[in-house]
């Protein structure tokens, strides 16, 4: 009797112990195919979304153009993804994803340096020749906007529009929204002028400043850069004289009395590291990318 309850227990034993190396099998190999799909996960070249900041012009353009913007219930909804990393300046952009391999962000062609390379768009590379044919899809004006005109501020708006002003715009890498040959006459102005606004436009306009003010050496001119709602709002509150605006100007804030001025066009280049060998994407791809349906390399 003796005999047989311990066989019973040495049994019930091998049997607990089968059971429990099955059990160490089983997670054992869990834990593997774990390790596994991580260092899978790591390897998939995972896209990091960069975006301007709310108020940006650029953004304003890139997510209407681009068709991250979608109406919702009948009201205009920015869908960019939430996984978007914000940059709030056009060279803050550039700056990342020069130093990230795997980032794409959007920027002003007039930016656009060797820092970073452009994606053909559609099969369209960016530039002044292929935005101002058509070609190129994704584009938007630079204006400027105002509520009233003094005599300084007008002053300055007919150099800008002048064929010395539309000059440095072509020189500056974007394309010129006139063709006149008038050109512009000093009357040696006096006084200050406050002009503020979207970082995409500030390039430009820092040398048309520079050049203006080399012709009215009484003229003191204070260039603000911030973006475009924030300098709209300027024009609109008194801060600023003139407000610059990478984007078409709103029906509130025409509605207010904003009178606004294209005074150059510009492409938006989509642009990713140098490291990439991608060449290019479609329309439909970048709207994914951002939209955050689209979150791999390995999968373009």
């Amino acid at each position: 009797m003796i005999l047989t309850v311990i066989e019973y227990l040495m049994a019930m034993e091998k049997k607990i112990m089968k059971k429990l190396i099955s059990l160490i099998l089983v997670v054992s190999l869990a834990l593997f195919s774990l390790c596994a799909n991580g260092a899978k996960e790591t390897s998939n070249n995972e896209i990091t979304v960069i975006s301007r900041e709310d108020g940006s012009g650029t953004r304003g353009a890139f997510i209407e153009l681009v068709g991250v913007e979608q109406k919702i219930d009948g009201v205009k909804t920015d869908l960019t993804t939430e996984n978007a990393e914000i940059a709030n300046s056009t060279s803050v952009v550039i700056t990342t994803v020069e130093g990230n391999k795997n980032a794409i962000g959007y920027i002003s062609l007039g930016s656009l340096s060797d820092k970073v390379k452009a994606l053909k768009i559609d099969g369209v590379l960016p530039s002044v020749e292929t935005v101002k044919s058509g070609e190129y899809k994704i584009a938007r004006p630079f204006n400027i906007a105002y509520m009233s005109l003094d005599d300084l501020s007008s002053d300055f708006i007919s150099f800008v529009m002048s064929k010395e002003g539309q000059s440095i715009v072509e020189k500056k890498g974007y394309i010129k929204i006139s063709d006149t040959e008038d050109s512009y006459k000093s009357s040696s102005k006096e006084g200050t002028l406050t002009i503020s606004g979207s970082s995409s436009v500030y390039p430009v306009m820092e040398v048309l400043v520079e050049k203006y003010t080399s012709l009215n050496p009484n003229v003191k001119v204070t260039l603000l850069q911030s973006d475009s709602t924030t300098g709209l709002n300027d024009a609109i509150n008194g801060n600023s004289n003139i407000g610059m605006a990478s984007r078409d100007l709103k029906e509130s804030e025409l509605g207010k009395g904003l009178t606004g001025l294209s005074i150059a066009l510009d492409g938006i280049a989509i642009i990713v590291n140098n490291s990439n060998s991608l060449d290019g994407l479609t329309t439909e791809q970048v709207r994914d990318i951002y939209l955050g349906k689209l979150t791999s390399w390995d999968n373009l």
